[in-house]
């Protein structure tokens, strides 16, 4: 590339990195805690820390600004007799960290009184991180920005830069989200081929201050590999959909990706001949998976993922609900896989000690009354099967993980941020009493549920009037 092009395209990039928000980066610096701040403590509840252990009983929970100053047995707490310490009695109550759900899309096109109505009905329902995978970072930076600055109630946001090949840049959509810049040009959707500098195009994603790459369609195994390796080199995660069309699944998981969305694209590792392209949506043929448990093929791709420490956003409930109104309104239209086999599917991945979390991918409408995580949480719990403890633990620290920030969220322990959520009722008895929630707690700040203002038909832009 022409030395004075790229001087222009990196200067271009540091103006947006100074302009985006310097907490939502991988690698930023948390403020330590000025000693002799307020503290409060949580007392007397029943913790389930988000690791899958068992729940642990008449627990006091120290929080002094924003992180976990200890937990430990009631009344044992060295410093939580101070004059500074409040003291609010929970017990009776149940604590879990707070949820994450680990694929949303807040600006696509951006919309920011929809996008700030969708993250106030997750953060009231105990939701304190997501993983945006992918918009208009312009718009989604200041989202980030505004949340971890308490501008807005909103959990906090971890998000991607887009890489995909030349052809995906025909979608309206990347236009909406490229508004005023040639699709494909834009530090945060950029157009990948061969003769693409790798080590420049990784350089202007990291400048929007994203945590990840995203490596979402159009791409050929070699270049899923080379923007794997040179953004792992840089520092900086890489998420991908499971299947890169026309990169089959087994070459993602080989490129080394961090993270791979939807369980139902690791269906196409069957299909003889691969589709060429993302935008053909060709179903996937139920009957190439084995008729009756494991699938040989899938176990190979687990067996690769768990090798490689490969983390699954399965978004199953999206698949599931999709079919189910596809056949309630007889649609033909083609469906890349139906309910049962995406079921199938992420209760091998289950079974086969895969790590799986909470994405969406979709944030619900006006009627909504929670938040999609919830529908991903039940699939989990009602359709796939796992136990509620795991359940949890998908929706808390293997999140937290899949964003790159389980040193600081997704379990309630010492040091970690003060990110919980407050149940009257026992979730893991029923993972239904998620909705007994009395309060959010993110970075320490108090949002009690009584407080919540659901979304209205104005702010989600289903206004008749």
């Amino acid at each position: 590339m022409h030395t004075s092009r790229m001087a222009s395209r990196l200067a271009a990039a540091l103006v947006f990195a100074l302009a985006a928000p310097v907490a939502a980066s991988a690698g930023s610096e948390v403020s330590k805690t000025p000693e002799g701040e307020s503290a409060t403590l949580y007392a007397g509840v029943t913790v389930i820390d988000g690791t899958g252990a068992a729940p642990r009983a008449d627990q006091d929970i120290l929080v002094r600004g924003e992180r976990i100053e200890a937990v430990g047995p009631h009344g044992t707490l060295a410093g939580a007799q101070g004059s500074d310490v409040r003291t609010v009695d929970l017990h009776g109550s149940y604590v879990i960290p707070g949820l994450i759900d680990s694929h949303v899309h807040m600006a696509t096109p951006p919309n920011a009184k929809r996008a700030q109505a969708v993250l106030r009905r997750n953060l009231y329902a105990g939701v304190t991180a997501v993983r945006d995978m992918a918009d208009d970072l312009r718009s989604v930076g200041e989202l980030a920005r505004e949340a971890r600055a308490g501008e807005i109630p909103a959990p906090d946001i971890y998000y991607a830069a887009l890489m995909a090949g030349p052809e995906f840049f025909r979608d309206p959509r990347v236009a909406a989200a490229s508004y005023g810049v040639t699709p494909g040009k834009s530090p945060w959707m950029q157009a990948i081929d061969e003769n693409t500098d790798l080590r420049e195009a990784v350089t202007l994603a990291r400048g929007t201050s994203a945590t990840a790459l995203k490596v979402y369609a159009d791409l050929p195994p070699d270049l899923v590999a080379k923007i794997t390796a040179e953004a792992h080199r840089q520092h900086i995660l890489v998420w991908a959909h499971s299947a890169v069309f026309p990169t089959r699944p087994a070459d993602v998981i080989a490129a080394g990706v961090d993270v791979v969305s939807h369980a139902c694209y690791l269906a196409y590792q069957l299909e003889p001949v691969m589709l060429t392209s993302y935008e053909d949506h060709t179903p996937f043929h139920d009957a190439l998976l084995a008729p009756t448990g494991d699938d040989p093929v899938i176990a190979g791709l687990y067996r690769a993922m768990l090798q490689h420490g490969t983390i699954l956003d399965a978004t199953g409930s999206l698949f599931v609900r999709y079919d189910a109104e596809r056949k309630a309104h007889s649609e033909r239209k083609p469906l890349r896989c139906t309910g049962p086999t995406t079921i199938r599917l992420v209760r091998q991945a289950w079974q086969a000690g895969v790590p799986i979390s909470t994405g969406t991918d979709n944030d619900g409408g006006v009627d909504q009354a929670w938040p999609t995580v919830y529908d991903e949480i039940f699939f989990l719990a009602h359709d796939v099967g796992l136990p509620s403890l795991q359940v949890i633990r998908s929706a808390t620290l293997i999140g937290a993980q899949a964003a790159g920030q389980a040193n600081d969220m997704g379990s309630i322990e010492a040091g970690k941020l003060a990110n919980f959520a407050v149940l009257s009722a026992d979730p893991v008895k029923d993972i239904g009493n998620l909705r007994s929630i009395r309060m959010t707690v993110k970075r320490g700040h108090v949002y009690p549920r009584a407080d919540y203002r659901p979304v209205t038909k104005q702010e989600m832009g289903d206004d008749d009037d």
